[in-house]
């Protein structure tokens, strides 16, 4: 049974034990005295509406109210139309291939509080994310001992990763993540950036690297940097931040699925980056520094 806010789900792996599964459940609610609404119940379904998503057993989908809120809109003509916009993206995300990206106008627009402007920019990117959300794609549940995989993006500003379930050679999304980021971070080397992607994903789904294999398939080096005596403070503090999972890099394949192929297709920052050799000091002293001290006059 998993329980969310005042969301409630008893699942049964198998369909003969679901009404005993079910009392088990209505017996623990009796003795505490909690109460159901007998007109948000639903029993024996294989699918149904559960925090905002379509879920059945195989896969979930993005909730259609939610789509359908975004395709019935006009385009913004103030800032708070554009704060409404954004947040319906978010509660989207992790449907949404590099949604950050795909926002990225909108987000510009936000900055800009005294002076409101829907540029063309805009407009376009709002006539992209309509066509984007009639083909959004199903994702599907990690299962217990399954290797997942994780593929990173970086560009100037936004960042993305996605991860993939693997099985028998098909490629099917779990979650989308996709992130703009700040002034200082915008302007880190590329290579710490795919490092801040791994990070920020690792945040972003906890549970996931904490329970499974993760193996993110990238051409960088980056194992090569993070094990590097010689990295920058913030590569160290994520070095340690990501040693509780447990992650392999390993070469990027060949992309099969088209819903992530579309997100492979714009990826940048996939050629081999060289790591930089260690550099030596090399020290120059005076004549009166000597290997056996100083001389007795």
């Amino acid at each position: 049974m998993e329980v969310c806010v005042d969301d409630m789900l008893v699942k049964s792996k198998e369909a003969h034990h679901h009404v005993e599964d079910l009392n088990k459940t209505l017996v623990v609610l009796r003795k505490y005295r909690l109460k159901l609404n007998p007109g948000k119940c639903a029993f024996g379904v294989s699918g149904g509406r559960f925090l905002g998503f379509m879920v059945t057993q195989r896969d979930i989908k993005a909730n259609p109210d939610k789509i359908k809120a975004i395709l019935d809109m006009g385009p913004p003509t103030n800032i708070n139309e554009v704060q409404r916009l954004t947040g319906r993206i978010a509660a989207l995300s992790r449907f949404i291939s590099k949604s950050a990206e795909k926002g990225l106008p909108f987000f510009k627009t936000l900055r800009e509080v005294k002076n409101f402007e829907w540029t063309q920019e805009c407009q376009q990117a709002f006539k992209d994310l309509k066509t984007n959300l009639a083909k959004l794609p199903l994702l599907v549940k990690s299962v217990s001992g399954d290797t997942m995989y994780l593929y990173i993006s970086s560009t100037p500003q936004p960042v993305s990763s996605v991860l993939v379930r693997e099985e028998e050679g098909n490629q099917t999304p779990i979650y989308y993540v996709s992130k703009v980021l700040n002034g200082a971070e915008s302007h880190y080397p590329p290579i710490e950036k795919m490092v801040l992607t791994l990070v920020i994903t690792a945040r972003k789904l906890r549970p996931c690297f904490l329970s499974y294999l993760v193996g993110v398939r990238i051409n960088n080096p980056l194992k090569q940097v993070l094990g590097k005596l010689e990295i920058s403070g913030r590569l160290i503090k994520w070095e340690i931040e990501l040693s509780e999972y447990d992650i392999s890099y390993l070469p990027r394949t060949t992309i099969k699925a088209q819903a992530l192929a579309d997100f492979v297709s714009e990826m940048t920052g996939t050629t081999q980056e060289e790591v930089p050799e260690a550099r030596s000091w090399l020290l120059h002293v005076d004549s009166s520094s000597t290997a056996q001290g100083v001389e007795q006059a």
